[in-house]
């Protein structure tokens, strides 16, 4: 079981996406995606989240909140369980990224970037700001055969 945090970071009524294009081995190969990655040995969720996002982008988040719980099924990756938040305020400059391209992306086009079936999903519930939720996601290789959402 992989432990992972995501986050979109919002400004302006933008999200900062990582188009990933870096890595050769990579599940989310040309895929747009939010900034975060997996738990290190004795990281919280949250510390996982502050290092993924200063790793990645150089920034210091100041403000952020814990969204929801994305689980993912699949039949070629291993099951993983992912941390999901937004940020709305921080502190530094953005770097470079070894995973890719950083883009502040309009919140309306978002959907028409190349993203997960799933993250359309999620993406939907953020945007329009849906309290906590947990959303179970089911993949058969880059095919999303089944989800679950519970909202408290």
């Amino acid at each position: 079981m992989n432990f992972t945090t995501l986050c979109y970071i919002e400004k302006e009524n933008k999200y900062l996406m990582l188009h990933r294009t870096s890595k050769k081995k990579d599940g989310n190969k040309d895929k747009w995606i939010g900034v975060g990655g997996h738990f290190e040995k004795g990281e919280s969720p949250e510390e996982c989240l502050l290092r993924e996002v200063k790793e990645e982008t150089g920034l210091e988040l100041t403000s952020y909140q814990f969204r929801g719980i994305v689980t993912f099924i699949s039949d070629e990756w291993p099951d993983e369980y992912m941390c999901l938040y937004t940020a709305d305020r921080y502190t530094g400059d953005i770097g470079n990224c070894d995973e890719g391209e950083l883009v502040w992306v309009e919140k309306e086009k978002i959907m028409d970037l190349n993203i997960w079936e799933g993250d359309k999903i999620f993406l939907k519930l953020l945007m329009e700001n849906q309290p906590f939720f947990s959303l179970k996601l089911e993949y058969k290789g880059d095919k999303l055969i089944n989800t679950v959402l519970n909202k408290y």
